[in-house]
């Protein structure tokens, strides 16, 4: 008898930021859209994981490059796709890991979703549950969950690898089988057991002290005590922050429309109000019209120095903070909130005025 014919590996394209792909570090943020040969960083270590696995060639680019205008960014990514591999040679599009790198992230599932739509190729990216892309994008695209940083990578790529051949044949993927996060659908099967039935072991378990699963996890949220008031907000240092974007013109801190990575401080000494020339809305939530003809509408600078100028406050710290509450994660904002608290309890600011949109 003749041996069976070893089964065909799977051709794939990688994409990973310039770190990953040993481009550079942060210098090289701007790196426009490349294409190496091959396999390359933690593409290798997929290959040697998944040995039914071949990395035809490793898409680049600069996390700075494709977080500043995203659509652009993607659109030129597909097109050095297309002007190096056969569309019809290829079985699926592999980004990551991103671990809890928000640019990343965004980046890798945003290439997933429109190499998936353009060329109808399986997708995989990888990240940690609170990455900022997963919100916006786990609808649409597989995520293997993973740590929250690179010591993770191991683990990350085996699941990665896990799951390729299921993703490449059409198989249904579960979260709790499969290790990817949850992408809010749900799958009708038949159960062994009734609905009542299942809910009464659940409790007998519960009673028990013994480990079930809630078959329906809910949301959690924080609660978060509320401070004391103020005893003489007259004799009080009061800053101003803003989760509707409100930036200086030209955002220098390049924060996100959507799912924002960072925040930014800024001067408002010497400024009794903010006007449309110098400062404008990037919050891609809502419609910015009204916000971007006076900006006080969100960040009321104007307001809060009628109360500095009548004494109700004691003064206005000299600078206001921005980010954009859209899309971003409660982890991310969490750090957010940690890292600006931080810094006015450094500087002696007992209250703020936090506005959104």
């Amino acid at each position: 008898m003749s041996s069976p014919k070893p089964k065909p590996k799977l051709r794939a394209v990688h994409y990973l930021n310039q770190f990953f792909a040993g481009q550079g570090g942060e210098e090289q943020g701007g790196l426009e859209p490349l294409w190496l040969e091959g396999a390359a960083g933690p593409g290798r270590l997929l290959e040697s994981v998944a040995p039914g696995l071949e990395i035809v060639g490793t898409l680049v680019a600069g996390d700075n490059y494709m977080a500043e205008d995203l659509e652009s960014a993607v659109s030129r990514a597909l097109q050095v796709v297309t002007q190096h591999v056969d569309e019809s040679a290829i079985d699926l599009f592999i980004a990551g890991p991103a671990f809890n790198a928000g640019r990343y992230g965004i980046a890798c599932a945003a290439l997933c979703q429109a190499l998936g739509n353009r060329y109808g190729w399986p997708a995989v990216t990888a990240m940690y549950p609170e990455n900022p892309a997963v919100d916006g994008y786990r609808r649409e695209v597989v995520m293997v969950r993973t740590t929250s940083d690179v010591m993770g990578m191991r683990e990350a790529v085996a699941g990665v690898a896990a799951i390729l051949d299921k993703l490449v044949a059409g198989e249904n993927l579960l979260p709790a089988r499969d290790g990817i996060i949850p992408r809010g659908l749900r799958q009708n099967y038949f159960a062994a057991a009734s609905g009542a039935e299942r809910a009464i072991e659940m409790l007998l378990c519960k009673l028990r002290g013994e480990a079930f699963a809630n078959e329906y996890p809910m949301p959690s949220f924080d609660r978060v005590p509320p401070a004391p008031p103020i005893a003489d907000a007259s004799r009080a240092t009061v800053a101003l922050i803003t989760s509707g974007g409100i930036v200086p013109s030209g955002n220098p801190d390049r924060i996100e429309s959507a799912s924002a990575s960072g925040w930014g401080q800024y001067s408002i000494e010497g400024l009794e109000a903010l006007n449309a020339t110098t400062h404008r809305s990037v919050h891609g939530g809502y419609d910015p019209t009204y916000a971007n003809e006076d900006p006080n509408r969100v960040l009321p600078l104007d307001m809060a120095r009628v109360l500095e100028q009548e004494g109700r406050i004691g003064r206005l710290f000299p600078r206001y903070f921005a980010t954009v509450g859209n899309g971003t994660s409660v982890e991310q904002a969490r750090r957010f909130g940690t890292e600006i608290a931080a810094l006015l309890v450094n500087e002696g600011v007992q209250a703020v005025i936090f506005t959104s949109t």
